[in-house]
């Protein structure tokens, strides 16, 4: 059977899931129209529209079978890119007619050439007014040439047009009637997968589960012939070799899995009945095993010390609130997550987990806590490496895209935090500037950026390597509202304090001591009482009731309490909610330690 493995590869929202979805539909890949959002099944992907886990989908085209694997398209998850794209032979990069080319389709794009892998072109959104598809195409093309595509790779072709309308052309001035051009495109330059003469080697690239059969391996067939029920040997990541029988053989057809007897080499295929695997581990031959060599993924840049909840609330939401919860939970996560790393932290229930970023982590936690898990985590932290002899910190290049005449602030904000200007291009309107930032300095910059613009600005960054330490950078200048005492918040009281600062906290909201109320208009933190009650007297004054009325209170999502907090707070999180904390509760404990 002819086979075409294809990975298709872009910035966030540039529309990779929508064409796929469209894709599927055309060549009824299900055997019936289908309606968007087939491929973003998990719960956060479409709360926040974006691809966090990889997918493999299936679908026949002039008798081929066309593999496509969707990736993630924002630099946190590159782990998950990185590993699948050694499943593809080809790739399709989507690029925004209007936006161009983003970090991430830096990033995305610079790993599919290392592989070697041949790109197609889709120039997306044509419809949108103000696109600039012709320009665009060349961006591609420096961008590709810059990061050292070979004379073959430059020579990709281009395709224009919607997939939400679903159409496709090889002329961006010219509309078609369907999507079918771009399936031609991917039969005709997309190559078949090589296949080498020699015994079984098949590389495990992802993991599934099936509360039925347990976990499932997911890869491609490089070698030899997979056959339901045979044995075969599993090479580790650690060079160990293990023999095993393999259960059942699925190969991808649509969205579903469908069970088969055997597998050629070139096909995608998922393996029942393995024990102990893990990614970057090889099944091969019995008698003849020759392991692949094991993924190599990006280092992390970024920890975060998760520990379990001791706050006064603990256990009132949660299912799971033990430290061995936790760290269960955690190495599971392990298993498929390559781009995490996880050690012990300063106490036997705390843990420093090291990610690719804020987004990242913050999506492990997300999960976590819609799974029933209790904890507390820490203030991000970047990784440190000491190169010869000298301090180094990851670097990233962040672009920002904004109206012009609100460029300033945006200068003004990243050089504060240490990040020198590399570019700035106007287009219309708006102004597309670069810097070079340190990790560091990107914690908390977003919410200050939004901010600052009314909320027009749009942050992307990517890391760059690691290069020597450019100095403190200025944190966080306000203090914290500190609650005295456990209680009900009272409107009476939060309605006398609200000259002191701005309020987190929605009266009659249950606070306890130590917890974050709020953020005091000064440098430095106060403790408040939020639960006082007015005094009732059984004389009343005509007129000396007045009407409370309180500013809204700012609510934080989970990336901006973990960008807010500093070195001596825990943002606390449980099924039901969020809250920002003291790690010392006590106040008089609290002002010992600053004595200290």
């Amino acid at each position: 059977m002819d086979i075409r493995n294809v990975a298709i590869i872009a910035h966030v929202d540039h529309g990779k899931t929508t064409l796929v979805d469209k894709l599927i539909s055309y060549t009824k890949a299900l055997g019936r129209d289908t309606q968007s959002g087939n491929l973003d099944t998990n719960e956060l992907e479409r709360e926040r529209g974006i691809t966090i886990l990889s997918k493999n989908v299936s679908m026949h085209y002039a008798g081929c079978k066309i593999n496509i694997i969707d990736t993630p398209g924002h630099a946190d998850f590159g782990g998950e890119v990185e590993r699948v794209l050694n499943m593809a032979d080809g790739v399709l990069l989507v690029v925004d007619a209007f936006e161009g080319t983003m970090p991430q389709t830096r990033f995305v794009l610079q790993k599919a050439l290392e592989l070697g892998l041949k790109p197609i072109v889709v120039i997306n959104k044509v419809d949108k007014p103000n696109c600039r598809p012709e320009q665009v195409q060349e961006q591609v093309f420096d961008l590709m040439f810059s990061l050292g595509a070979t004379e073959e790779q430059l020579n990709f072709p281009t395709l224009y047009g919607s997939a939400k309308q679903e159409w496709m052309s090889t002329s961006a001035s010219e509309k078609t009637e369907n999507i079918e051009p771009l399936l031609k495109a991917i039969v005709q330059y997309i190559p078949a997968p090589e296949v080498e003469e020699g015994s079984l080697q098949l590389l495990i690239t992802s993991i599934e589960y099936s509360k039925y059969v347990g976990r499932i391996a997911v890869g491609k067939l490089r070698r030899g012939v997979l056959k339901k029920d045979m044995p075969i040997m599993l090479s580790m990541r650690d060079g160990s070799l293990r023999r095993m029988q393999l259960k059942d053989l699925y190969v991808f057809e649509g969205l579903t899995k469908t069970p088969v007897e055997e597998v050629q080499p070139g096909d995608i295929c998922a393996l029942v009945g393995l024990e102990g695997f893990e990614i970057g581990g090889t099944v091969c031959d019995v008698n003849n095993p020759e392991p692949l060599p094991v993924l190599k993924v990006d280092e992390p840049t970024m920890s975060m010390l998760f520990t379990i909840n001791n706050s006064p609330f603990f256990g009132k939401d949660g299912k799971f609130v033990t430290s061995r919860h936790l760290r269960e939970r955690l190495e599971r996560e392990l298993e498929w997550n390559l781009a995490l790393r996880v050690e012990p932290g300063p106490s036997a229930d705390s843990f420093i987990v090291y990610g690719r970023g804020i987004l990242h982590l913050s999506i492990l936690i997300e999960t976590m806590r819609r799974e029933g898990y209790e904890l507390q985590v820490g203030q991000p932290q970047v990784v440190i490496k000491e190169i010869d002899g000298k301090k180094c910190e990851p670097i990233e290049v962040m672009r920002v895209d904004l109206p012009t005449e609100m460029s300033g602030k945006a200068i003004e904000l990243a050089t504060q935090r240490k990040g020198t200007l590399i570019s700035m291009q106007e287009v219309e309107d708006r102004t597309h500037i670069e810097f070079e930032i340190p990790s560091r300095g990107l914690i908390g910059l977003r919410s200050q950026l939004l901010t600052a613009t009314n909320g027009e600005a749009i942050m992307t960054h990517l890391l760059k390597g690691f290069e020597p330490y450019r100095g403190e950078i200025e944190a966080r200048t306000n203090g914290s509202l500190i609650a005295l005492e456990s209680g009900k918040a009272i409107p009476y009281a939060v309605g006398k304090l609200q000259d002191r600062g701005v309020f987190f906290i929605d009266p009659p909201e249950d606070v306890y001591a130590g917890e974050i109320v709020g953020e005091n208009t000064r440098g430095n933190d106060i403790t408040v009482n939020v639960c006082k009650e007015k005094k009732l007297s059984n004389m009343r004054a005509s007129g000396s009731d007045e009407k409370i009325i309180l500013a809204p209170p700012v609510k934080f999502s989970l990336e901006e309490a973990l960008e807010y907090i500093r070195e001596d707070e825990y943002v606390e999180i449980t099924p039901n909610a969020m809250r920002l904390r003291k790690i010392e509760l006590d106040e008089t404990a609290r002002k010992r330690q600053q004595r200290s």
